[in-house]
């Protein structure tokens, strides 16, 4: 009788979700993009008064945040992609990972500010 051992790869294992999360963050930047070309196209170009009225729209200010949202998932998966191949000292890892989190967490409380704040 054979017996085989269960080989794990050595790693946090981020693979597949990492390539899936990055995947499905471009396609709603993607979606975004066309959205505000089509509003563009709709409006016959794009003026102050008319970006005003878009941004007027509640559904309009929630695809915009969920965009955003997005787009910081996005460049977090790939910043801590990053960090994780190139920054092997841990003492200098993980206060850059945490700087990272930091200003994007910024990010989307000033995104909450400029979306939701007072005019």
């Amino acid at each position: 009788m054979v017996t085989r051992e269960r080989k794990h790869p050595v790693g946090a294992h981020y693979g597949l979700v990492d390539w899936l999360a990055q995947r499905v963050t471009a396609v709603v930047m993607i979606l975004y993009t066309l959205l505000v070309l089509g509003a563009i196209a709709w409006h016959g170009g794009l003026d102050h008064a008319a970006w005003k009225a878009l941004f007027a729209h509640q559904a309009f200010r929630v695809a915009t945040f969920l965009c955003v949202a997005a787009l910081l998932y996005h460049a977090w998966v790939g910043m801590r992609n990053i960090s994780m191949d190139y920054v092997k000292p841990l003492a200098l890892r993980l206060p850059l990972q945490a700087a990272i989190v930091a200003a994007l967490v910024a990010y989307g409380g000033w995104t909450i500010g400029i979306l939701w704040g007072q005019p």
